[in-house]
C-alpha cells in the first residue's frame, strides 16, 4: 500500500502571516541610517588618509567622543521629556574650574573636590526641574540664564587666569589607558549601557518617554511626570560635571580658556542626528551614541584632512540643520499616518 506524505501547511493556509525577515527589520531600525553614515565616513576617510585610521589617532577620538557623548547622554534625556538644556557646555566648563580651585586653592583632596562639585552641579540642575515643572518656567530660558551666569563665574574664579598643580588623581582618569584603549571612553561606555537599560528595561524609563510623548495623557494615567522631568535635568547636570573631571585630567590644568563653549550645540545635534525628537518621547541611546560617533568622525576627519577650522562650525552647523530638518519631516509624517 502506498502512502503519502500531505504537503505541510504554509502561512497562507494556516492565517498565520510569516515574520519580517532579518533585513526587513534592520532596514526598518530607526538607528540604521546614522550608523551606516558613521560606516560610510569612516571608511572614506581611513582610504583617503591612512593616518586616520591609525591608532593614535582612534585613541584621541575615543577621548573626544567620551567627553562629548556624556553632555549627549544627559541633553538627550532632557530633550526626551520635551525640554532643553543649553548649559551642557557652560557647566562642563565651571566644574572644571570648580574642581581645580577646591582641589589647588582651597586644599582638598581631588576625592572630596569632586564630590563637592558633583553635589553643586546636582544642585543646579535640580534648579533646572524644579523652574521648568513647578514656576513652568520655558526650559530654553532658565537654562540659558545657567549658560550666563555659568561663563561669568568660571571667569570670576580664574580672572581669565589657569589654576595649575591640581591633584594627580584627574589625570589618572583623564589619561588612562585599559588594554590600549582609554579610560574615559570605557567609562562612557558605562554610562551609555546604563542609560540604555534605565530607559529600555525599567518602568521609569517608560515614563520618561510617556511624559516626553504625551504629558497630559501620561498625567490621566497617574505617571508623577514632574518627577520624571526634574530626575533628568539633574542628571544632564551630573553627568556635565562627570565629563568635567576627564577634561580636567586631560589638560591638567584648571582652563578657563574655551573649555565647553559651544558643546551644548555639539549634544543637540548628537542626539537629533541620532534620532531624538526635539519635541519629546522619541529617541534611543544607540542613536544618540551613533549621532556622538559620526560628528566626532566629521570633525575629526576635516582636522586630519587639513581643513581650515574656520569651516569646521559650517559644516557641523549644516548637518545639525539637516537633523533638525530630518526631524521635522519625520515628525509630520507621523502626525499624517494618525
Amino acid at each position: 500500500m502506498k502512502t503519502s506524505t500531505a504537503p505541510a501547511p504554509t502561512g497562507a493556509d494556516t492565517g498565520i502571516a510569516p515574520g519580517p525577515s532579518f533585513v526587513r527589520r534592520l532596514l526598518e531600525t530607526p538607528e540604521v541610517g546614522v550608523v551606516a553614515a558613521c560606516v560610510v565616513v569612516f571608511v572614506a576617510l581611513a582610504l583617503d588618509k591612512s593616518t586616520f585610521a591609525g591608532a593614535v589617532n582612534l585613541q584621541g577620538m575615543g577621548f573626544d567622543l567620551a567627553q562629548y557623548g556624556l553632555i549627549a547622554i544627559g541633553e538627550s534625556l532632557v530633550i526626551l521629556t520635551g525640554g532643553i538644556d543649553l548649559s551642557v557646555g557652560a557647566l562642563l566648563g565651571t566644574s572644571v574650574i570648580l574642581m581645580s580651585w577646591f582641589n589647588v586653592r582651597a586644599g582638598l583632596p581631588p576625592v572630596l573636590a569632586i564630590l563637592v562639585t558633583l553635589v553643586i552641579a546636582g544642585a543646579v540642575g535640580l534648579l533646572h526641574g524644579l523652574a521648568v515643572t513647578r514656576l513652568k518656567m520655558a526650559p530654553f530660558v532658565v537654562t540659558l540664564v545657567t549658560y550666563t551666569v555659568a561663563q561669568g563665574v568660571t571667569l570670576a574664579i580664574t580672572s581669565g587666569t589657569s589654576i595649575t598643580g591640581i591633584g594627580g588623581l584627574f589625570g589618572d582618569v583623564g589619561q588612562t589607558y585599559v588594554a590600549q584603549i582609554p579610560l574615559p571612553l570605557i567609562l562612557f561606555a558605562v554610562v551609555a549601557i546604563a542609560a540604555w537599560f534605565f530607559l529600555e528595561r525599567t518602568y521609569a524609563g517608560r515614563q520618561v518617554y510617556a511624559v516626553g510623548g504625551n504629558p497630559e495623557a501620561a498625567r490621566l494615567a497617574g505617571i508623577r511626570g514632574d518627577r520624571r522631568v526634574v530626575s533628568m535635568y539633574v542628571t544632564s547636570s551630573l553627568l556635565s560635571a562627570f565629563a568635567g573631571i576627564m577634561v580636567l585630567g586631560r589638560m591638567g590644568v584648571g582652563s578657563a580658556s574655551g573649555v565647553g563653549v559651544g558643546w551644548e550645540l555639539s549634544a543637540i545635534a548628537a542626539a537629533v542626528i541620532g534620532g531624538v525628537s526635539l519635541v519629546g518621547g522619541q529617541g534611543r541611546i544607540l542613536g544618540i551614541v551613533a549621532g556622538t560617533i559620526l560628528l566626532e568622525l566629521i570633525n575629526n576627519g576635516l582636522t586630519t584632512l587639513q581643513i581650515n577650522p574656520n569651516y569646521t562650525n559650517i559644516v557641523l552647523g549644516c548637518v545639525l540643520g539637516l537633523a533638525i530638518t530630518a526631524d521635522r519631516l519625520r515628525a509630520r509624517s507621523v502626525a499624517r499616518r494618525r
